[in-house]
Order: structure tokens, then C-alpha cells, then sequence
């Protein structure tokens, strides 16, 4: 009876991450390439550190998971994450824009 509830949650689990690739790939990386320039500024220079509001490292986004991405703009542009250059910078694009920058991001390495 153990065996087979785990091996139904392997399968779920296996399931889950194959679909999950499916939906972190639902923008366009390309159309992304005209977008991203509001982006490199920060995130663009490798370990920079920005003094605004607070001194901290700036996060690398290449190779993150487009979802992960895609959640994190619109919780800025929602408010419900707070960061002064984020929030304005995500209060100006719009889901399409999210979804295509989280793609390009994904699939990039800087």
C-alpha cells in the first residue's frame, strides 16, 4: 500500500514540474530583446550594488525561473513587494511585457 501512494505522488510530482515548464514558457524572448533596456541598467552589470533606498547587491535574473520572474514584477507593480525602482519600473508594463521579460530572462545567463 506504501509503495503504491508513492509512487502516485512521484508520478503527480513528475507531472507538476513537466506541465510547470510548459507555463514558465509563455512569453516571447524575443520580443522581449526591445524591452530589457529599462533592465540592464541594474541588473545588467555583474555584482553591482545600487545605494537606493538602501545599499544592497542587485539580483542576477539570467537562468531564474520564468515564473518565479513573472510573480516577482507583478508583486511590484501590485505593491504587495516594495522596492522604490522596481515598483516604478514594473507600474509600467503590462502583463504581456512581464510574461516576454520572464521569458528572455529564463532562458538567458546575465
Amino acid at each position: 500500500m506504501k509503495k503504491s501512494v508513492a509512487v502516485k505522488l512521484l508520478l503527480a510530482t513528475g507531472m507538476i514540474l513537466a506541465f510547470s515548464g510548459a507555463v514558465q514558457a509563455a512569453g516571447n524572448a524575443e520580443a522581449a530583446k526591445d524591452k530589457v533596456s529599462m533592465c540592464i541598467g541594474c541588473h545588467g552589470i555583474e555584482g553591482y550594488k545600487t545605494a537606493y533606498p538602501i545599499v544592497y547587491h542587485v539580483p542576477k535574473l539570467g537562468g531564474q525561473h520564468a515564473a518565479y520572474l513573472a510573480k516577482a514584477l507583478k508583486d511590484y507593480r501590485s505593491g504587495e513587494r516594495n522596492h522604490p525602482s522596481m515598483t516604478a519600473v514594473a507600474a509600467t508594463l503590462s502583463d504581456e511585457d512581464i510574461e516576454d521579460l520572464a521569458a528572455y530572462y529564463a532562458n538567458a545567463d546575465n
